[in-house]
Order: structure tokens, then sequence, then C-alpha cells
């Protein structure tokens, strides 16, 4: 036998300090491997497949936890002045939670070998349980951001499914009141360098930018020969002059907010705009990869839902109603929309994207800073109208 720490450990020799714990011991394997409870095998009716679904249900839990214990750690990080290591930090583990929801998604795949008459023959030995009642599916879905008014109706209501458990409500109260990942996100894009008006005024350039674009497109519309493709051009130029002053108008931009069309706030979406642009300079560089690893975890969750929705209608059909009383397949397929992507407005920055021609080149100034650390206030307090 080999020990934990790759000792030997063979005819009776001791166990000390030093040879550490057994494998097993170190992972609590008496426990983690007798967890599965086959309540058709209770019955004296065991089907095969039930044991299939135990595990896979458990596996997600217990990636459920890491994730929530990487968010935690992510979100401490970023509540913090950051450097340079912390920001590397938080890339690493924002990739796992990626990495893991990959694994996620793919899962499910594993749980499809599963015929729905083999389903059906354990389904009512589940009945009131319901994947609504992942605890942990809930944590994770208030840490990173999802809001109360965003939920749709039967995903609202926590003291339903968890009241009579009252550590799991005081769990769920707290995820709600503490900072999410979204709104810290949001305050560490409203610190970005360069917004501001007296330094760079990143914000002011980018609308000069804009609005001469806009008037070229004008001008170029209006020099069509043909009555229908003249009212074409115009009609293109009238949509994209909606388009940005959605967000040069703080009032529209805020109205599109109280609706729910958009997450971010003004200064926030400012930020966020002007890390994609300046991508390409070195302290801008880790933010970017960020966004996109913030993305990557809403699109992925998304995915995990659309395969979830998909394996259900296989299994029980789009008519019936869900083990826990929800209205099973229409309501899952329900949760697919916007109202549950935490990070949209990252994914909608490619609306306010202007030719590189021009993009505000950056001063001097500017351009030293953006070799300089992300959180520094050399520039910040500075002027820069070079």
């Amino acid at each position: 036998m080999r020990s934990w720490n790759g000792r030997d450990a063979q005819d009776g020799e001791h166990l000390n300090d030093e040879s550490g714990m057994l494998y097993g011991e170190y992972l609590m394997l008496d426990k983690v491997i007798k967890a599965q409870r086959m309540v058709s095998q209770e019955h004296n009716q065991p089907v095969h497949d039930e044991h299939l679904f135990i595990i896979t249900h458990q596996a997600y839990e217990l990636w459920f936890k890491q994730i929530i214990f990487e968010l935690d750690s992510i979100r401490e990080l970023f509540s913090t002045e950051l450097e340079e290591s912390q920001t590397l930090e938080i890339l690493k583990r924002l990739n796992r939670i990626v990495l893991i929801l990959k694994v996620l998604v793919d899962q499910v795949m594993i749980l499809e070998t599963m015929t729905p008459l083999d389903f059906m023959e354990f389904r009512g030995y589940l009945r009131p349980a319901s994947g609504f009642q992942s605890l942990q599916f809930r944590l994770i879905e208030n840490k990173i951001g999802v809001q109360h008014e965003h939920r749709v109706k039967y995903n609202q209501n926590y003291s339903n499914v968890f009241g009579s458990d009252q550590e799991a409500m005081k769990l769920i109260e707290k995820s709600e009141s503490e900072p999410s990942l979204s709104l810290i996100v949001q305050r560490w894009l409203e610190r970005t360098p360069g917004l501001e008006a007296k330094g760079f005024d990143f914000w002011g350039k980018f609308q000069r930018s804009v609005e001469k674009l806009l008037d070229e497109q004008k001008q170029m519309a209006l020099k069509e020969t043909s009555d229908s493709a003249r009212r074409f051009r115009l009609a293109e130029w009238e949509n994209q002059t909606e388009v940005f002053e959605s967000i040069f108008n703080p009032k529209v931009h805020d109205a599109l907010v109280a609706r729910g069309e958009r997450r971010f706030t003004h200064r926030a979406l400012q930020g966020a705009i002007m890390i994609t642009f300046y991508r390409d300079e070195p302290r801008f560089s880790q933010p970017h990869q960020i966004l996109t690893l913030l993305m990557d975890i809403d699109s992925l969750i998304t995915k995990w839902r659309y395969n979830h929705v998909l394996m259900v209608q296989r299994m029980i059909g789009s008519s019936q109603l869900g083990t826990g009383g929800s209205s099973g397949y229409q309501y899952l397929r329900s949760t697919l929309s916007d109202r549950y992507k935490v990070f949209v407005d990252l994914f909608n920055l490619s609306t306010f994207l202007i030719p590189r021609s021009m993009i505000p080149p950056l001063t001097p100034i500017m351009k030293n800073h953006l070799c300089l650390n992300w959180e520094t206030n050399t520039y910040i307090n500075g002027d820069d109208k070079a």
C-alpha cells in the first residue's frame, strides 16, 4: 500500500505523522462512495439507471461547491486595489470556473444515456424533489448577480422550497445582500483610467469620433442617386444614431437599465468600451481577458440550461409537470432568455464598435500610463491634454 504522500506502508509498518494520511482517509471516500441511496432498491424494485442519476447530480453539486469557492475568492480579490499578481490570480480562477462549466455542460450527455422509459421507472420516487431545490445553484446565481426581479415567476419564491430549512434561507439571504460579482466588476470598471474628463477624457473623444462617423454616413446616404438606396442608407443612419444615443445619453441608458435591457451603470459601460478599444495596450490586456471570461461564464451557464431543457423535454415531454411542481419543460425554457444573462452588456459591446481608424489615439501621457499598474493614481489625479 502507498500512502497519500507516496511512502510505502505495508507489512504492518506503523504510519506515523510523517507518513501522512492514506488516499481514502484524506478524501473521506468512505462517506463519499457510500452516499448513493437508491430508493428503488429500498422498495425492492431496483432500477439500474437510478444509480447513474444519483451519481451525476452529486457530481454536479460537488462542482457547484467548487464554483462557489472560486467565486467567493474572486469577489474578495476584486474588492481590493488590484495589483498585477492579483489580476493574474483572478484570471486563473475565472478560467477554472469556465473549465468546470464546460465539464458540467458535457456531463448532460452522460445522463442522456438513460432512456425516458428508464427514467419513468424511478421518477415517481423523486417527488417532490426538483432541481429547483439545488441550494448551491441558487447561491451561484445570486453570487454572480442574477437579480430577483429578472427571475421568472416560479423561480422567485425561495420560501416555498427552502422555508423549512432556516440555514438554507440564511445562506440565500446573505448571498442576496452581499455585493455580487457583477456589482463588484462594475465598480472596478468605473475606475478605468482614462475616463476622467480632466484627463484623457476617452468618453468625450469617443463621442466626437462617433459624431464624425455618423455625419459621414449621412452625407454618403444623401449622395445616393437611387431613391431606394438613399432611403435604405438613411434608415441605417437613423438606426445607428439611435443606438449611439442610447449610450451617450445617460437618461436613455438608465431607462434601459430600468427595463432590464441593460445591467451595467453608465460609467461601468464606458470603462468596458474603453478596455475593448485599447485591449492591446499592456495594462488593458488582462482586464480585457477578464471581460471575455465573464462572457464565457454567462455563455456556458446558458448552454447548460439549454442542454438541461432539451434533456427534460426528451425525458418527460413538454406537457408534463416537473417533479417539483413547476411547469417542467415550459418553465425551464423560460430561463434561457437574456434576463438570466448577468453580463449581457458585455455581449452587446460590439454594437458600439467604430473603425480602428476613428478610435481616439492615445496621448503620450496616456500611452505611458497604460504601461504602469492598473490601479495607480499617477495619471488619475493628473491632467492629460497633450
